[in-house]
């Protein structure tokens, strides 16, 4: 499998945006400021395209996705009778290593991703390891014994985390209400940009 090596804290920089979680006070210092020793400088106007570009490369490594899964969510978005930047988000949040990050069981989508692939998660009692699981209203969601006793885990447990109201924290775990909605997605993906990108 593909695996992006690049600084993350270079591409959170290139981005304005934590893309990933894993920043601290030094990245949110240097947010406003790109990569590089000419960060600083005033750069040519940015064109349509590269607009377009920045806003769907940052989406994609916000969820984690290589370029041809990214892709392959596009043209499933674009099959479904929503609006397709919406149906797009929908997608991306509907899958089982955001829902794990956004019920608050991982600090970051990286640890839910791991949590996932290591096998921790079961989804109506039967066990889970592909991060890219589309959840649906209704499936219930649980950490095995193992993953229950992860320090990270047990830590998070005790903490009272935002949880969006499509979903529903139950002990060691959650369960699906409904489907996402928009105002509950973040706010800063223009994904009218990425349709367009797309539809070129």
């Amino acid at each position: 499998m593909g695996c992006d090596r690049k600084s993350k804290h270079k591409l959170s920089r290139r981005a304005g945006k934590d893309l990933f979680g894993t920043g601290g006070p030094s990245l949110e210092k240097r947010l406003n400021q790109p990569p590089g020793m000419h960060g600083n400088k005033p750069t040519r106007k940015t064109s349509v395209y590269a607009e377009q570009l920045r806003e769907k490369q940052k989406v994609k490594r916000m969820y984690g996705l290589r370029e041809d899964q990214f892709r392959r969510f596009m043209g499933k978005a674009m099959q479904s009778r929503e609006q397709t930047g919406l149906a797009l988000l929908t997608l991306l949040e509907r899958r089982l290593d955001n829902v794990i990050y956004r019920l608050g069981l991982a600090r970051t989508r990286p640890q839910a991703r791991q949590l996932v692939g290591h096998g921790h998660i079961r989804v109506d009692g039967q066990r889970i390891n592909i991060p890219s699981y589309l959840v649906k209203p209704g499936e219930e969601i649980q950490l095995d014994k193992s993953g229950l006793e992860i320090p990270d885990v047990q830590e998070l447990a005790e903490t009272k985390t935002p949880i969006p109201s499509w979903l529903e924290r139950r002990n060691g775990g959650g369960i699906v209400l409904q489907e996402p909605k928009r105002e509950e997605i973040d706010p800063d993906i223009q994904e009218r940009l990425i349709v367009e990108f797309y539809s070129r």
